[in-house]
């Protein structure tokens, strides 16, 4: 059960910890301003997106590495004032956890401080994230096969990463995405355009082009609020 990554100083690395993001969508929300303080004393870490395909939609990812807390004191926050008061968007509920491909040089910054170092990042408020499902066909593939196909498609997220404009983080969903879905992805940046980009250059690798069965529904938003980041700085 641990994760696997890349030798370390000639040793193995293994760690059993991993980190499980939820993304729970709200329309009806006429003023976001009650729901920061809501937030600030529940002492959640994530981030308050504003939807952009919603005028009165609002968005709540929520990280945690125990999954008690989403059964617990998240489900609570939503359950009372003020976020009792908005109607839940159940399509856009989503539901991953960090996972390890076996050639992570730091395992543990990969599994635990990664994502929350993307997504806390006042520099980049603007997110997509949606769900994807791959074709049994891919599952079919040998290993050097699949090898071939993602390193294409990794290829294209480095690119933009290494440029600035964006910063994916693909969480695993098997077992745990109401409708079947095998992944969840999140590209974060400081402009909106660039996500897009991403997305639209992505279309033309094989992965998705021969092997994605489905995609989306995309939630498209832009931080109201974010915890407070590694750095303890905070967004308003």
């Amino acid at each position: 059960m641990s994760e696997k990554g890349a030798p370390r100083g000639g040793a193995p690395q293994s760690l059993n910890r991993r980190l499980f993001i939820s993304l729970q969508a709200f329309g009806g929300c006429t003023d976001a301003g009650p729901l920061v303080p809501a937030l600030k004393r529940s002492g959640v870490q994530g981030v308050l997106y504003a939807e952009l395909n919603d005028p009165r939609g609002v968005g709540l990812l929520a990280m945690s590495e125990d999954p008690e807390f989403f059964a617990g004191p998240l489900r609570r926050l939503l359950g009372r004032p003020p976020f009792s008061k908005l109607g839940a968007k159940p399509e856009f509920a989503m539901l991953g956890r960090t996972y390890s491909t076996g050639y992570e040089p730091d395992l543990q910054d990969h599994l635990l401080a990664r994502a929350p170092r993307i997504v806390l990042d006042p520099r980049t408020p603007w997110a997509l994230w949606y769900p994807l499902r791959r074709t049994g066909a891919f599952s079919r593939l040998s290993p050097q096969e699949q090898g071939q196909v993602l390193r294409e498609h990794g290829a294209l997220g480095r690119q933009f990463g290494e440029s600035g404009f964006a910063s994916d983080i693909r969480l695993a969903s098997a077992g745990l995405d109401k409708h079947d879905n095998d992944f969840t992805i999140g590209i974060v940046g400081a402009a909106l355009h660039p996500l897009s980009a991403l997305v639209a250059a992505m279309r033309k690798t094989i992965q998705t082009s021969r092997y994605i069965e489905k995609m989306g529904p995309f939630f498209v938003g832009r931080a109201l609020w974010q915890a407070p980041s590694a750095d303890g700085t905070r967004r308003k």
